[in-house]
């Protein structure tokens, strides 16, 4: 009789420390995703925008205006250190937005080249914008929205 009671009470134990492990399993996986829905909540939206626009740039900008943003002398302006980006915001997003056509300057150096629309969306126009402001030495204290991008008429 006492050894059934020694089994019982082991089996008892056994039961409550394996609920408890499963237990312990599911906070432990909790946990992981509310760390990483943390940390995805820190990123701010200019981060992620930014994130979203080097893709864009990547496939539609890249080959004019090189990986470095430094353009092609004569032919593509730089968009590193480009003064067109901070002075003429609303001038960058219409070109973005709608293409270019004619002359512009660009750091004293005028160019007149063609860049077609690239039919990108305006959340597309102002992630690549934000990336395109804020890399290669470029600093936007405001963020290219959406909402500004629909407000640019041509």
């Amino acid at each position: 009789m006492m050894y059934k009671s020694i089994v019982f009470i082991a089996c008892v134990i056994s039961i409550i420390s394996c609920k408890n492990t499963e237990e312990k399993k599911e906070k432990i996986k909790i946990d992981q995703y509310n760390t990483a829905t943390n940390q995805t909540n820190q990123q701010s939206e200019l981060e992620m925008s930014i994130s979203r626009g080097k893709e864009i740039y990547s496939d539609f900008c890249m080959q004019c205006h090189m990986p470095n943003g430094k353009g092609i002398p004569g032919n593509f302006p730089p968009l590193a250190g480009s003064n067109w980006l901070t002075e003429k915001r609303e001038a960058s997003i219409n070109a973005v937005k709608y293409g270019q056509n004619g002359e512009i300057q660009v750091n004293g150096v005028t160019y007149n080249n063609v860049m077609t629309p690239m039919g990108l969306s305006e959340k597309e126009v102002a992630d690549v914008l934000n990336y395109a402001m804020n890399s290669w030495g470029n600093k936007q204290e405001q963020m290219v929205t959406e909402a500004e991008v629909k407000s640019v008429s041509k």
